[in-house]
């Protein structure tokens, strides 16, 4: 899966099942205040992260996770580790 297809999923499913706006997916938006996620939201986007791309999430790994760049960041990184092993 290229970084392309990986951005364009998370896309998808935020406008899509956490009905965010498209526009305001740019890459400094903050996921609570900006994008409008709360505690609940991240455990829904978990289950979706592990649906569409197949690895495990660690609460922990969501402890650094602040804007929409650090979340696409995490989720390429994540995939493509996983691809390499």
């Amino acid at each position: 899966m290229t970084n392309t297809e990986i951005l364009e999923k998370i896309h998808e499913f935020l406008t899509e099942e956490f009905e965010v706006d498209a526009a305001k997916l740019i890459p400094e938006a903050n996921l609570k205040e900006t994008l409008g996620l709360d505690s609940l939201d991240y455990i829904d986007l978990v289950v979706v992260i592990e649906n569409n791309f197949g690895f495990k999430v660690k609460p922990e790994d969501f402890t650094n996770i602040i804007t929409f760049q650090d979340f696409c960041d995490y989720v390429i990184s994540r995939v493509n580790s996983k691809e390499l092993a």
